[in-house]
């Protein structure tokens, strides 16, 4: 397989639409999302803001995934913090490398960034990932209002 990581266009909104829905409606994430966020998000990945960045992943024009960094800073860190928001692969590409190839892509891309992301506890085909890819569990709770 030669899949390539491409950034995201706003052509691709339909299909990352459909890949967000699968994504948001399973247990890999807690709240469900809508349709209004969905858009919002697909938005502000193909327009010029300098929060979130959108990629896709290929082969031969198949959509396979998709993933969605934000951008910010850590004073806990010291640095600049690159939220993993989304990493979605297609059932078929999932154990194909193509998450290890994103995380590789993007810290080649961000280098002396501290890279950071959430994920569900029951989603242990994940966390192994992740693991691999050198990231480690926080030990403490995140709010929000």
């Amino acid at each position: 397989m030669s899949s390539t990581i491409r950034i995201m266009t706003k052509d691709d909104k339909p299909c990352i639409m459909d890949m967000m829905r699968v994504f948001y409606a399973s247990p890999a994430v807690l709240s469900n999302g809508s349709e209004e966020i969905f858009s919002n998000d697909i938005d502000n990945c193909v327009n010029d803001s300098p929060y979130l960045e959108g990629y896709v992943f290929e082969d031969d024009g198949n959509v396979q995934g998709y993933a969605m960094i934000a951008k910010s800073f850590s004073t806990e860190f010291g640095k600049p913090c690159i939220w993993i928001e989304d990493l979605y692969l297609k059932d078929q590409y999932r154990g194909s490398g193509l998450g290890k190839a994103f995380f590789d892509f993007i810290t080649e891309k961000y280098t002396d960034c501290i890279f950071r992301l959430e994920v569900e506890e029951e989603n242990e085909r994940a966390i192994g990932l992740y693991k691999k890819c050198g990231f480690d569990v926080l030990p403490y709770m995140e709010m929000k209002k």
